[in-house]
């Protein structure tokens, strides 16, 4: 039985789109190397987690006439690094967002993302902006600035990197990110929230079909962005704090007053000692003042140690799911579920071999932005391939530490030529003596 989504899938979804990259050189004889050689060997970097990757592949094509750039990511000619930033440069990051989405469409027909859903059948997609440049030195027309208390201006890059996420789940799926950054016919500069809302334009009908709860912090809980998720069929749970939301808490308070508000306890013994849940709960609140004030539901979550009565997680939450006596616990334990895009995206992008953070080439257009997507699809790839690909989730068991795993792939790389990907992974397999773990049903 093949696997359902492996990396010959993966590989295929990606060729077809980086193929159709536009080229903005002028036709002449200088355009010796293709845009698809370009993206796809900064793309081995990021893949293989080896930075000097494809100087480890010219070094094998000098000495034994192929690499692995060739025959395992199909780079016809690999371009030096400096020609790769040129190359890349003009690119805007969006013409890499269909392979985001057919990444996931793939993984619901496979029915892979069934663990993930909750609440009738929900996937929790977690919004969140992240930093991944800064300098006080380079920049370009696409940075965002900031002043620090010296008066030197701070110039940066910054992206919403939309993940699905689910409680109980050490994993996360990358969907595709939206670039915060000076926007044509906006004095204004970018933010996240207007990131967020064009995020939404974009992915919304790819993914609310499919039934979708928008999580996200407090930047989020205002009215106008509620509002376009209900418009973009999308639900919410996002973080509502009293301290931005005054209005919206005096009447939180005022039902309390008349005891309206409800009260939900649950017990969980996470493996070490008993959690105790409470959650406190209303519906139909209006959010801000005005005859057009969107209806919402609110709830508060206090979770504490039962031996000790440590106060372990407290947060409060507005959402457009009704909430009863029977779902309130689940909608709140899935708000908290929003703690993931830190955890298992963002900390793993930017300690965990990615190197969020570094600047791999910042360009003079967008080539810091396309360089991220492609970091995000090989951290996407490498997500898919150990549900779907039993040799790769093996090896990933087996040599446990992720940087294990990675410094194996780049030695291995840096010697020898294999002629795929699945020969790579039969060679660590056989070299670890795990034929027999090796499961083929």
């Amino acid at each position: 039985m093949t696997n359902p989504l492996s990396f010959e899938d993966l590989q295929g979804i990606l060729h077809r789109h980086i193929e159709s990259l536009p080229d903005y050189r002028h036709k002449g004889p200088n355009t010796r190397y293709r845009i698809p050689d370009a993206a796809l060997g900064a793309f081995g970097i990021f893949f293989t987690q080896a930075p000097s990757f494809l100087e480890y592949q010219r070094r094998l094509q000098q000495t034994k006439g192929q690499n692995n750039a060739r025959t395992l990511l199909g780079v016809a000619q690999i371009p030096c690094d400096n020609q790769i930033r040129a190359l890349l440069d003009p690119l805007a990051p969006s013409a890499l967002d269909p392979v985001f989405v057919e990444v996931f469409e793939r993984l619901e027909s496979h029915h892979l993302l069934a663990p993930f859903r909750v609440l009738d059948d929900q996937l929790l997609v977690a919004l969140d902006g992240t930093n991944y440049f800064s300098s006080q030195a380079i920049h370009c027309p696409h940075c965002l600035t900031r002043q620090l208390p010296n008066g030197r201006t701070l110039y940066y890059h910054a992206a919403i990197t939309p993940v699905i996420v689910c409680p109980g789940q050490s994993q996360v799926v990358a969907l595709p990110p939206e670039y915060i950054m000076p926007q044509d016919g906006h004095a204004k500069q970018d933010c996240e929230r207007a990131a967020g809302k064009r995020w939404l334009s974009k992915h919304a009908a790819q993914v609310a079909p499919r039934g979708a709860t928008l999580l996200g912090d407090d930047l989020y809980s205002n009215q106008p962005f509620c509002a376009m998720a209900l418009q973009h069929r999308c639900n919410f749970i996002f973080t509502c704090k009293p301290d931005s939301h005054p209005t919206f808490y005096e009447r939180v308070a005022f039902w309390q007053a008349t005891d309206a508000m409800a009260a939900r306890e649950a017990h969980h013994w996470n493996g070490r000692f008993t959690e105790v849940t409470l959650v406190r709960y209303l519906n139909d609140v209006l959010l801000r003042r005005g005859d057009d004030a969107l209806s919402v539901n609110w709830f508060d979550i206090t979770v504490v140690n039962a031996t000790t009565g440590e106060q372990l997680y407290h947060n409060s939450c507005i959402t457009n799911h009704r909430l009863t006596s029977d779902n309130v616990v689940d909608v709140a334990q899935s708000g908290r579920g929003r703690w993931k895009i830190e955890n298992e995206n963002n900390n793993v992008l930017k300690t965990k071999g990615y190197h969020l953070e570094h600047n791999f080439g910042h360009g003079k257009q967008y080539l810091a932005a396309f360089l991220l997507s492609l970091n995000l699809l090989a951290f996407l790839f490498h997500t898919v391939l150990e549900w779907s690909d039993k040799q790769y989730a093996l090896l990933r068991r087996v040599l446990a530490r992720r940087q294990t795993f990675f410094q194996d792939i780049q030695a291995l790389m840096r010697y020898m030529v294999f002629d795929s990907w699945e020969h790579l992974l039969h060679f660590m397999i056989r070299g670890l003596e795990l034929e027999s773990q090796v499961d083929t049903s």
